[in-house]
C-alpha cells in the first residue's frame, strides 16, 4: 500500500501496561495521537486499555492516578506497550519478568517505550533483535545486555519489535506508526494537530523533499507551481515528482494540497472565520472549490464539520 494513502487498516487494539513511576507525559505523548488519528479518521483506527500487573491502581512520577482496566494476566491485542519509566530496575523483578514472558504470546507486537526495553530485555524479549532506549540510560543499557544490539536512534522498528526513547521519541514513535499502517496523510493531519496548523512529520523525509515541504507550508496561501517549487530546491519538474513518488506513493501536487487542506482543518475547527476567507487563506480562488476538496480529503464539508 502506498505511504500515502487514506485506506485504512483494520482497528488496532493496544494494551498499556504500566507501573508506578510511569510518565505520563510520555503516555499523552502515546495516547493523544492515537485519539486524533481516531478523530480525523472518522472511525475507531484504535482502541487501548490500561493494565498493570496486578491490576492495582498505578501513580505516576507527577502523582497522577491511573485505575487501570485489568490485570495483565487477562490482557491481550495487536500490540503491548511496557512503559516503567522512572523506578524500572526495582520493576525488573521476578514476578515482572515472568510475567511478560507468560504473556509476550498473547500479543503480536511488543512496545518498549522510555525504559519499557529494559524490563522486555530483562525477560528475554529482544534478543535478536535491535533495540533502544531512553538517551539517559542508553550506556547503562548497552553494558546490562551486550548480547544485545543497541542502537542510538530515538526509535527503532525491527520485525515485531518496536523501542524508543523518552516522550519526544515516543510521540515520534507514533507518529511513524500511524503513517506505516493508515498512510502518510493521516500522519500529517495528526502531527499538525500538535505541531502546528501545517505540521509535517519532518523525520520522515530529507534533502530536497524535505526543503521543497518546507517551502510548501510557507506557501500556503499563494500556492507555488510544481515547477517553480523544483527550481528552487534544485531539481527538475520530473525528478522531484519521482522522489515524491518514492517517499509518499503520490505527486507533489498531491502532498501540497493536502498541507493546504491540513491548514484548512485547523481553521475551520479552530476559528469563526467565514469559509469564503478560510479559502482564500490556503489558496483557493472561491468557497466552493474549496469545499469540494475539503469533502473528497474528510468525507464532511466545512459547514458540516462546524455543525457537528
Amino acid at each position: 500500500m502506498p505511504k500515502w494513502t487514506k485506506q485504512f487498516a483494520p482497528t488496532q487494539t493496544i494494551t498499556f501496561l504500566l507501573f508506578d513511576q510511569f510518565s505520563n507525559f510520555c503516555l499523552a505523548n502515546t495516547v493523544e495521537p492515537l485519539r486524533a488519528a481516531n478523530a480525523f479518521a472518522g472511525r475507531v483506527l484504535y482502541q487501548w486499555t490500561f493494565a498493570s500487573v496486578d491490576g492495582s491502581p498505578v501513580e505516576s512520577s507527577s502523582k497522577m492516578r491511573v485505575d487501570v482496566d485489568q490485570d495483565f494476566d487477562q490482557a491481550k491485542g495487536d500490540l503491548l506497550v511496557v512503559m516503567p519509566s522512572y523506578g524500572f530496575l526495582d520493576h525488573a523483578n521476578p514476578r515482572v519478568i515472568s510475567s511478560l514472558q507468560k504473556g509476550a504470546s498473547r500479543f503480536d507486537v511488543l512496545v518498549g517505550l522510555d525504559t519499557g526495553s529494559w524490563l522486555l530485555a530483562s525477560a528475554g524479549l529482544l534478543d535478536g533483535y535491535q533495540s533502544t532506549i531512553h538517551w539517559d540510560v542508553l550506556d547503562q543499557y548497552a553494558e546490562r545486555f551486550p548480547m544485545l544490539d543497541v542502537s542510538t536512534d530515538r526509535f527503532i522498528f525491527d520485525r515485531t519489535r518496536i523501542t524508543s526513547g523518552g516522550a519526544s521519541a515516543a510521540f515520534d514513535l507514533i507518529i511513524q506508526m500511524i503513517a506505516n499502517r493508515n498512510g502518510m496523510a493521516l500522519a500529517v493531519q495528526v502531527e499538525g494537530l500538535f505541531a502546528g496548523r501545517t505540521g509535517m512529520p519532518s523525520r520522515t523525509v530529507t534533502g530536497p523533499v524535505a526543503k521543497a515541504m518546507a517551502i510548501m507550508k510557507h506557501h500556503i496561501e499563494d500556492p507555488l507551481p510544481i515547477g517553480v517549487l523544483a527550481q528552487m530546491v534544485g531539481l527538475s519538474q520530473k525528478s522531484l515528482d519521482r522522489r515524491f513518488r518514492s517517499e509518499f506513493g503520490t505527486s507533489p501536487a498531491a502532498v501540497y494540497r493536502t498541507l493546504r487542506l491540513n491548514s484548512a482543518w485547523k481553521l475551520v475547527s479552530d476559528t469563526q472565520m467565514q469559509i469564503s476567507e478560510i479559502a482564500t487563506r490556503i489558496g483557493y480562488q472561491n468557497a466552493a472549490a474549496m469545499t469540494r476538496a475539503f469533502r473528497k480529503a474528510f468525507n464532511t464539508t466545512p459547514q458540516d464539520m462546524r455543525r457537528a
